[in-house]
């Protein structure tokens, strides 16, 4: 038993395989980095719309495209991802044997560097983005914002309805990897390694030795480009590289700063803190009089100031506090941002529907 488990925390002398809890660390790092940086733009954004506003709105794009620049640098410069590195390890290109193995400094292939940035960045950017439409299809068909007749009405339900079922067997996937690799049957822990043709292994001394003398001999090689062109390719290179390398050296010193801030953030935290720090509850606002004036505002409380019909669907914006029907009022804060009435900064979570006595 002591023999068939060992590999679990330490690799053998033959075997370069690092243990279950190395790469499940190093695959939580990068988890961890996302939404602590999103909580970051966040603040910004809602303490100035006007500067930091797009931060928000483009934070998938930003964030994807930052992402790209750091795993690009690492991967052709150490032959492993960000958290990969951060952790000791490497990536092997499947087939190679022990002394065919490239060092680490060599970067990994075209082929499988590019496989690479495909499930590092683009992968990651894809399902963010599924989840996103699911939750906005999801409120669409809560509150009826689609009319009964419309041809999509059936597609997007059978939709969300086997979402989850493919959802739970991608996790499945996953989980069945990792239980394959605990027990010595796989190389790879994960599905999308496999896909990339790549497995992980841990740096060897020669692989260290030629990454901390890798910087000197890039400069040697510089000064032997004399061509006009080979030197722009050459100014150009050191350009990205050097965003890149500012970038993963800001992750590398802030990861541990960012991980605090995703444990201070998450609601286990927040919910103690506010039973620590309670204050009594204030009073409610001071209601102000009803402008019957207002261009925006129709003279009749029931009636929505978007359509000006009877409203379908109550619903309060609580940034401001004004009622209308659900479905102006959806299209209207998800377009703009803002409250129809007031010009307030607001977002769609920021809706709350009201249930009437007769309902």
């Amino acid at each position: 038993m002591a023999e068939h488990g060992a590999h679990i925390t330490t690799a053998s002398v033959a075997d370069d395989q690092p243990s279950i809890f190395e790469v499940v660390a190093q695959d939580s790092l990068m988890t961890a980095v996302r939404p602590a940086l999103q909580h970051v733009v966040k603040v910004l954004a809602e303490s100035n719309p006007t500067h930091y506003g797009f931060l928000w709105r483009w934070f998938d794009e930003i964030f994807t495209l930052l992402d790209l620049l750091v795993q690009q640098h690492y991967l052709s410069r150490t032959s492993a991802s960000f958290s990969e590195n951060f952790y000791g390890l490497k990536r092997i290109v499947m087939g190679d044997t022990h002394k065919s193995q490239r060092l680490a400094s060599a970067g990994l292939p075209k082929k499988q560097l590019w496989k690479s940035i495909m499930v590092l960045v683009l992968l990651p950017y894809l399902k963010v983005k599924l989840e996103k439409l699911v939750s906005s299809l999801r409120e669409e068909d809560e509150y009826s914002i689609h009319p009964p007749s419309s041809r999509w009405k059936r597609f997007y339900r059978a939709f969300l309805a086997a979402y989850p079922f493919v959802n739970m067997a991608w996790e499945g996937w996953f989980l069945v990897q990792q239980l394959r690799y605990i027990l010595g049957k796989a190389q790879h822990h994960s599905p999308l390694l496999r896909l990339a043709g790549v497995r992980l292994g841990r740096l060897t001394v020669q692989d260290i030795q030629a990454l901390e003398h890798k910087p000197a001999k890039a400069s040697m090689m510089q000064q032997l480009a004399w061509s006009v062109s080979e030197k722009i390719k050459s100014a150009l290179k050191k350009a990205v590289g050097g965003v890149a390398l500012s970038l993963s050296t800001g992750l590398s010193v802030g990861v541990f700063f960012l991980q605090f801030l995703d444990w201070w953030y998450s609601s286990e935290n927040q919910e103690t803190i506010k039973s620590l720090t309670a204050l009594p509850t204030p009073p409610p606002p001071v209601h102000l009089d009803y402008n019957s004036d207002s261009p925006l505002l129709p003279k009749m409380k029931t009636v929505c100031p978007l359509c000006r019909k009877t409203r379908v669907n109550d619903t309060v914006l609580a940034t401001s506090g004004y009622v209308f029907c659900y479905r102006c009022v959806f299209h209207y804060v998800r377009s703009h941002q803002a409250c129809p009435i007031t010009g307030y900064p607001t977002e769609v979570q920021h809706l709350i529907k009201l249930y009437s006595p007769e309902n």
